[in-house]
């Protein structure tokens, strides 16, 4: 269930803007890979513990247990192999992984030894620049779209990763470049720590290095925390509790000192809900529209291709965004008046706010063409917030019929899959009107709280004018957007 209340909503609004801003950066540890396979801390180090004769849980210090073992063994190779290679050696992309590569963020940190924010931006066809090592720092991977900074090493090279006590300590001679461009993000862009504990040794020592050189300049940043879960009501279970509940209160008025905001949840599941309110708050920025016709009727063509144009226009000048997929006999009045709108703002440029996907022909071999086109629908669907339908037919070349465009109601189906907002004219005819009779027959289905019955209505009125029309969808992105 989505975490409520004040905090959260206060959260969700300011993160939301600087992700708009391209000022907001997450900082994934540990924890966010645990329901992908990936092991803690505790569970990694009980071997090495019952080695040296100690109690994992009693032990809090981590960090100084790992080394330990080094100590003992007057080299690394076991503790090498159990936090780097079995660490992720199971590890697999969860949900959360693919909700942050979803999310229009650009800058990463993380403290994991693993690849799975990797294999989640490549499985979202996105371009990461990883970072490291200091000579990665001077090549810029072309096209990116996020870059990573992996401070404590990767996995593929675990003789240089961060693992214990003396990694720690000279951590700044060995790698304090990554203390230099952490603070210079800290300072410049709002964080979200995201799998971290209140007792994770990596958070304490990320801040400790980080702390002094900040001065006054501290951001607001977010950090998400599981509260201590209940085992019992009485005897050693409830003290157990009641001190964990203190030692976190304590732990989050010291985050403070770091600007840091600290978010209670009562399972990690709810990670997930945030992420995706985060990525429905920040996709409602960006519009879809779908639509076809070889018939134009019953508005007509000229009306159709004004009302188009004037949709695209819209958008751009009401500071959306615009993605299309061409649509036949439609497409083209789209894109030419959210270019004309972009040409009349300095501050715009075409490539921020309009994408265009034209559907590709012909499909990599053994892949049937219709999978790919839904593939590439869903592409284009779940990284919006609303989806406009405008008409919905198209000539069938055996028969030379007249029939209804079944592209048009898949991108309606998906669009529905995926929580999103429809907005079928569907006073424009054909499949735009079937979604339309659809959604007015029961709009708390797409909509819940939000009435926008009087702007559906409007919709599917032929006698209202274009102007009518291109109000009522700006005006229903505007309730459901709360502008």
């Amino acid at each position: 269930m989505l975490p409520i209340g004040h905090a959260f909503e206060n959260f969700y609004h300011h993160y939301s803007e600087e992700i708009e801003r391209e000022v907001a950066a997450v900082f994934v540890g540990a924890g966010l890979s645990i329901p992908g396979g990936y092991s803690n801390w505790k569970t990694l180090l009980q071997p090495i513990a019952d080695e040296l004769g100690l109690d994992i849980e009693k032990e809090s210090d981590l960090i100084s247990l790992a080394q330990y073992k080094v100590n003992m063994d007057r080299n690394r190779g076991r503790v090498t192999r159990l936090l780097v290679e079995e660490f992720a050696k199971d590890a697999r992309i969860s949900e959360n992984h693919r909700l942050i590569a979803s999310l229009p963020i650009h800058t990463l940190w993380t403290t994991n030894y693993d690849k799975l924010l990797e294999d989640a931006y490549r499985e979202a066809h996105k371009i990461l620049d990883t970072k490291v090592k200091i000579e990665n720092l001077t090549l810029t991977k072309p096209g990116r779209d996020a870059v990573l900074y992996k401070m404590h090493g990767d996995k593929d090279d675990p003789t240089e990763t961060v693992l214990t006590k003396e990694d720690y300590e000279t951590f700044h001679l060995s790698r304090g470049f990554f203390t230099e461009m952490l603070k210079g993000d800290l300072i410049a862009k709002t964080f979200l720590f995201l799998g971290f504990s209140f007792t994770d040794p990596n958070i304490d020592f990320i801040l400790s290095r980080i702390r002094p050189l900040l001065g006054q300049n501290v951001k607001t940043h977010y950090c998400i925390m599981r509260q201590p879960q209940k085992c019992g009501n009485k005897g050693a279970a409830k003290a157990d509790y009641e001190y964990e509940c203190r030692k976190l209160a304590l732990r989050i008025e010291d985050l403070k000192r770091y600007g840091i905001q600290t978010l209670l949840i009562d399972d990690f599941g709810q990670i997930t809900e945030i992420l995706g309110e985060l990525k429905k708050r920040t996709h409602v920025k960006s519009i879809f529209v779908s639509g076809s016709a070889h018939d134009f009727s019953p508005l007509g063509r000229e009306q159709i291709e004004k009302l188009a144009r004037l949709i695209g226009l819209n958008i751009i000048k009401h500071g959306y965004n615009l993605t299309s997929g061409f649509g036949l006999g439609i497409g083209g009045a789209i894109i030419i008046g959210a270019m004309e709108q972009i040409y009349q703002d300095i501050n715009s440029k075409t490539s921020d706010r309009i994408s265009l996907r034209p559907f590709p022909q012909t499909p990599p071999q053994g892949i049937p063409r219709a999978e790919l086109w839904t593939r590439y629908r869903i592409e284009m669907i779940e990284n919006v917030g609303f989806t406009i339908f405008i008409c919905g037919n198209k000539l069938d070349t055996d028969t030379n019929q007249l029939i209804p465009a079944t592209g048009m109601r898949e991108e309606f189906e998906i669009s529905k899959s995926l929580g999103k907002y429809p907005i079928p004219i569907g006073a424009s005819g054909s499949v735009a009107k079937e979604i339309w009779d659809e959604v007015m027959a029961s709009p708390g289905k797409f909509y819940k709280n939000i009435d926008v019955n009087k702007e559906l209505q409007v919709l599917g009125d032929q006698s209202k004018s274009i102007e009518d029309f291109v109000e009522a969808i700006f005006a229903i992105i505007r309730k459901v957007s709360g502008k």
